[in-house]
């Protein structure tokens, strides 16, 4: 695993000062239970020096600093952070190759003691042990994540090219640069994509193009005890697998009243439909790139903004409907319209298509295949819905902390 791994790009830095300040407590050096004498005829062996950071009884150490212990004149042979109040556990970590230096991995919990417990061995077999320890700051609440997609009930674990990652948090977070480098995105093939903030609460993923059909992917929030904000830190970790499916696009406009479906670049379906009767703004088919969000069989849709009793009010059932924005467009079944598809447009804004269209379509559609919409003057805001793809690539660099970056490797 080796493209996108998150995190400080200071720990060398930290470990090279490790090496000159870090003090360390308890350091013994034992051969067979006995200090190593000196023969007769050579010098004695100087025992391996093990330093650590933070230092010892160090108090408020932020919850992402890295453990780093360092051997000098000899290799560790191990180290073990454990968690000794206010937490379970121990933190993992790397060895380098050359096994002088050993770098913690992961997030200590916050408002936690640790103990710090290394052995060293120098090349004549002497022994040092060193311990230290230290607490971290302490946080005064947690941040959790809410909702996380793709998902198993909300879209099922096989979806669409133009499918985003979505987290949601339960509380605004101010921290984004730290949370950012503890969401890593790992596929079977490298893919170019980036995070994105909506608001405090809602951070996204995707890709700059549409994700190759076939994709493989595992989405980590490694976020416990990751910062979120003064006082805040993260109280769980969380991760999804999901796959892409094959590729299906589907295009179609309002002006030639027509609907294309390709699957993996062949046309699979060809539909006439009937678009929004425009008028009012509202009763225009949103034009841009816009994503299946739902399937249902059954839907009431009712007037927006009219109340029971007003000009205009409606309620109206209607099946076999794939949800492609949050202000009520569908594509949907519509015999009472099959007179009109393919030739002019008398629908409230949603896509109308024949009975058995719009079965066909629904049997055929994973939530986030693309439905591409052109020729209304209504162009799909970026938040109706799954507007994702309705901004440039450096509109969306633009809220996001760390830019673009590789994906790792399954």
């Amino acid at each position: 695993m080796g493209h996108a791994i998150r995190g400080s790009s200071q720990g060398a830095g930290l470990l090279t000062l490790a090496l000159v300040t870090a003090s360390c407590s308890g350091n013994t050096a034992v051969q067979g239970g006995q200090t190593p004498q000196a023969s007769q005829n050579s010098p004695a062996a100087a025992a391996a020096v093990v330093t650590v950071a933070p230092l010892d009884k160090a108090r408020g150490v932020p919850t992402d600093t890295p453990i780093l212990v360092a051997a000098q004149g000899g290799t560790l042979r191990q180290v073990v952070v454990r968690a000794v109040k206010g937490a379970k556990g121990s933190l993992p970590g790397v060895l380098s190759a050359d096994g002088t230096q050993w770098r913690s991995r992961g997030m200590a919990a916050p408002g936690a003691s640790y103990e710090v417990s290394a052995t060293a061995v120098n090349p004549s077999g002497a022994v040092t042990t060193t311990t230290s320890s230290f607490s971290t700051v302490k946080g005064r609440e947690t941040f959790a994540i809410e909702n996380f997609m793709p998902g198993r009930d909300s879209t099922g674990l096989t979806v669409g090219v133009g499918m985003p990652v979505m987290i949601t948090f339960d509380r605004d977070v101010t921290d984004r640069v730290s949370i950012e480098r503890n969401l890593f995105v790992r596929t079977s093939r490298p893919v170019l994509g980036a995070w994105h903030w909506f608001d405090a609460r809602n951070v996204h993923f995707r890709p700059k193009k549409f994700w190759p059909a076939g994709t493989k992917v595992r989405v980590e929030a490694r976020l416990a005890g990751v910062r979120g904000g003064e006082g805040l830190y993260g109280a769980a970790s969380k991760s999804v697998n999901f796959k892409i499916g094959r590729s299906q696009i589907t295009r179609g406009s309002v002006q030639s009243h027509h609907l294309t479906v390709k699957r993996n670049g062949k046309v699979v379906r060809e539909m006439p439909m009937s678009a929004g009767q425009g008028g009012n703004w509202k009763y225009h088919t949103t034009s841009g790139v816009h994503l299946a969000m739902s399937r249902e069989d059954v839907t009431v849709m009712t007037s927006p903004g009219i109340g029971p009793g007003s000009a205009g009010y409606y309620q109206l059932t209607v099946y076999d409907t794939v949800r492609i924005s949050n202000s009520g467009e569908y594509i949907h079944s519509a015999p009472w319209s099959v007179g009109s598809q393919g030739n002019s447009n008398v629908s409230h804004g949603c896509v109308n298509v024949s009975p058995s269209n719009a079965k066909w379509f629904l049997d055929n559609t994973l939530i986030g295949d693309p439905i591409i919409i052109t020729g209304s003057p209504r162009p799909l805001e970026p938040m109706n819905g799954w507007g994702h793809w309705q901004e440039s690539w450096r509109q969306w660099l633009k809220w996001s902390s760390l830019k673009h970056f590789n994906t790792d490797d399954v």
